[in-house]
């Protein structure tokens, strides 16, 4: 065998090895692994596709929503489209302690499923920030973020909020 012919043999061997790794890669179970990017609105006109799979929920804490109860470590609020008030909201539910920027009217990034009760539960949660810091003003309680976030709660889940 020739070194031209050896080469060309180890060339059509190499695309094979390429196209079929590109093959299972293309039409293999990939679909299984993906992470859906949705806003409120675009995950409630899915339908029954939005029950289940993992999905990011991208939006706006609604004002008014938040509901922590410390002893119990579980929060509840609304992500909405926008800042509008009529606009669509879908009610998170999280068993984490949340960000310290976590407040009203900051956008947020919660991940997690969208069940049949309607109810996102987040297994993760992430705020929109600048990256700009601000020292706290003389005065002023670096703690200053459990406010917001004890200050909305209703009084049937603040049972032990300090």
């Amino acid at each position: 065998m020739t070194p031209v012919t050896r080469n060309r043999l180890i060339a059509v061997g190499a695309l094979l090895v390429a196209g079929v790794g590109l093959a299972f890669v293309a039409f293999g179970n990939i679909g299984e692994n993906l992470v859906y990017y949705w806003s409120p609105a675009e995950m409630l006109t899915q339908g029954e596709k939005a029950y289940g799979p993992t999905i990011r929920l991208g939006g706006v804490v609604k004002p008014g929503s938040i509901q922590w109860n410390a002893e119990h470590t579980t929060l509840h609020f609304q992500v909405a489209t926008d800042h509008t008030p009529q606009s669509v909201a879908v009610t998170v539910r999280s068993t984490e302690v949340p960000p310290q920027m976590f407040r009203e009217g900051i956008g947020v990034v919660v991940e997690g499923t969208f069940d049949k009760s309607q109810v996102f539960s987040s297994n993760r949660l992430m705020v929109n920030h600048s990256n700009e810091y601000r020292a706290p003003k003389p005065g002023e309680e670096p703690r200053k973020w459990q406010e917001t976030v004890e200050g909305s709660t209703t009084a049937a889940n603040t049972t032990g909020a300090q």
